[in-house]
């Protein structure tokens, strides 16, 4: 189901659903998901047992994430994403020492961490408003109470372990919100993290569920399913007389991976009847802040306070044009054409960034690819059907917004900018590269076309080499030393100014192999000293005449990223050659 099918459901009476919430929820807030806690866990356990020293941050490395998995499988820790990892890690560190774990987890889940998001202003306003009157989680911490607090000025007490006998006593009388914490609250001595709790959920809170279960439909998001206490739960309402009558939707992240056992839950939902369905969204936030704008008669106190911030409108008349010396050149060409229009790829299976790499790589780049809510591409339709086969089930055209510089439109921003880099890079000396926040043209070390590079040699003189002396460090994960090469490159980039666009270029080194950069640190700062004034300004008219293939000013260049295609399938892009200036303006 999509989310706008699914607003409308929601949106129409809000009041006859309840909420479960995952750690993925608390996640926005600045909390550690339950697979950030597991890692942290492996991380302190290795660095303990084999006296080392690794950062969160080196966990985001995989190479760093392998050594360990296999290290803590050896002492017979369950195998990454078994069913009772999360379980089994918290029983074989802390064992039955329950205010250590307590410990633990509340320094991970300190208040200090929490920074409310939108999404959990959103639920906050909703809990306080009384359009969400049950929510239920597996999460410890403190982020759905100071939402409330925060948007409304009022107090949410949690039912949890200590207490729990009176939780669905207050369903049974109505006593809304009921605010119920499954697993406990680590401000408490009762936690259920250990297979011996987690076998047993507490009866009480365990009764109030499968009661909400058939009163109110059910939507859970941030939630993987990995917990079999939780998933035992759900089914035990589907067993009940009158099972979510207002439908089950569980709502998971676009492109990410749907675990089996969610699926079967879905389908058994179905054959008892219930409107069962599985939601891909962008984000908790973006599914909260999308269900809030299109509730109606929402308080006006708590928008403020949900929102934050109101755009408005600012127009800030510019000086008139100076007439004045001295006269300031800029590093950017007008822009005075470029693509309306892209293809729009369907797939009959979830589409993830590697699978876009993949097909870019696998087809030398004669594909260009993004995505977001969809992915968009350029090429030609039959590399494009050959790369994907069967996977592929539409191919449409689409048109491009007309603002790439707001916030949601980043990606077509570097979706153009790739696609500019491979237009200028066509039939010249010059390699196109992007990383994740630049696109960059490159001096091509072994072109036989050397006539082409000929005015930048005149400035700067050789445009590639080998760094003398300089190799690359030996470390674990790349043992064998490598000799470090450069060559000239120059930074794109494009951006609106004054409601035009611009393309931007900046001049710079490139560094093979890239993660020598910092160590070829020295080497570039000596051969960019005496790029000032003059020098940088023949800089800039060397690049010029390199990339748009001509030295006349005020001329006009076309040029398309392939040989041919139509227009949803060659972005093209025409160009002045004439930089941008501006001269001091006389009053």
């Amino acid at each position: 189901m999509d989310q706008g099918e699914f607003t409308s459901i929601l949106c129409a009476r809000p009041q006859n659903f309840a909420w479960f919430l995952g750690a993925g929820a608390s996640r926005s807030a600045g909390l550690p998901t339950a697979t950030d806690i597991i890692w942290d866990l492996k991380r302190r356990y290795y660095c303990q047992e084999e006296n080392q020293e690794i950062s969160r941050q080196d966990i985001q490395n995989e190479a760093v994430r392998a050594r360990i998995q296999a290290f803590m499988e050896s002492r017979g820790f369950p195998e990454q994403w078994a069913d009772d990892e999360y379980s089994a890690y918290f029983e074989k560190i802390f064992g039955e020492d329950k205010e250590r774990q307590r410990k633990y987890l509340k320094a991970i889940l300190s208040e200090d961490r929490v920074s409310l998001s939108v999404g959990n202003r959103v639920l906050g306003a909703m809990i306080a408003s009384g359009l969400s009157r049950t929510v239920f989680t597996t999460n410890f911490d403190s982020v759905v109470e100071k939402a409330v607090a925060e948007v409304a000025g009022q107090s949410l007490s949690a039912y949890h372990l200590e207490g729990s006998h009176v939780a669905n006593q207050a369903l049974n009388n109505e006593e809304y919100p009921i605010y119920c914490k499954l697993h406990g609250d680590f401000r408490y001595d009762s936690l259920k993290n250990l297979p011996s709790d987690l076998m047993t959920q507490n009866v009480a809170l365990s009764e109030c569920l499968v009661n909400a279960g058939n009163r109110f439909g059910f939507i859970i998001t941030g939630y993987s399913g990995r917990d079999q206490s939780i998933m035992d739960l759900l089914r035990t309402v589907l067993e009940s007389s009158n099972p979510f009558p207002h439908g089950l939707f569980w709502a998971g992240i676009k492109g990410s991976k749907i675990l089996p056992v969610v699926e079967d839950l879905l389908d058994q939902a179905r054959e008892k009847g219930v409107n069962a369905e599985y939601v891909p969204i962008e984000t908790f936030d973006a599914l909260l802040l999308r269900l809030w704008r299109n509730i109606d008669s929402k308080n006006g106190e708590m928008d403020a306070q949900v929102r934050k911030s109101h755009i408005a409108s600012v127009n800030i008349p510019l000086p008139k044009m100076g007439t004045g010396k001295p006269i300031l050149r800029l590093n950017a060409l007008p822009v005075i054409s470029m693509p309306q229009q892209c293809m729009e790829l369907s797939f009959n299976k979830p589409i993830d960034w590697n699978d876009l790499r993949q097909a870019r790589d696998d087809t030398q780049g004669k594909l260009i690819l993004t995505k977001a809510e969809a992915v968009l591409c350029w090429g030609e339709r039959k590399i494009v059907e050959g790369v994907f086969g069967e996977d592929l089930s539409s191919i449409q055209k689409c048109e491009l917004p007309p603002d790439i510089g707001s916030p949601e439109n980043l990606h077509i921003k570097g979706f153009i900018e790739e696609a500019m880099c491979a237009a200028l890079a066509r039939s010249k000396p010059l390699l196109s590269r992007t990383t994740r926040t630049s696109a960059f043209l490159i001096a091509d070390p072994h072109t036989e076309d050397q006539g082409g590079l000929d005015s930048l040699f005149e400035v700067v003189g050789k445009e590639s080499g080998t760094i003398t002396g300089l190799f690359t460090p030996v470390t674990e994960y790349h043992p064998n030393s490598e000799k470090v090469t450069w060559a000239e490159a120059v930074r794109v980039s494009v951006d609106i100014k004054d409601g035009k666009l611009w393309l931007l270029i900046d001049p710079d080194i490139w560094i093979w192999p890239p993660r020598a950069r910092k160590s070829a640190a020295n080497f570039m700062d000596q051969r960019r000293s005496d790029r000032y004034n003059k020098k940088y300004n023949d800089l800039l008219d060397a690049w010029v005449r390199v990339i748009l293939d001509t030295d006349k000013r005020d001329s006009e260049i076309t040029i398309s990223a392939f040989d041919n295609g139509s227009d949803e399938e060659n972005p093209s892009f025409r160009i002045g050659s004439r930089t941008a200036f501006s001269r001091r303006h006389v009053s």
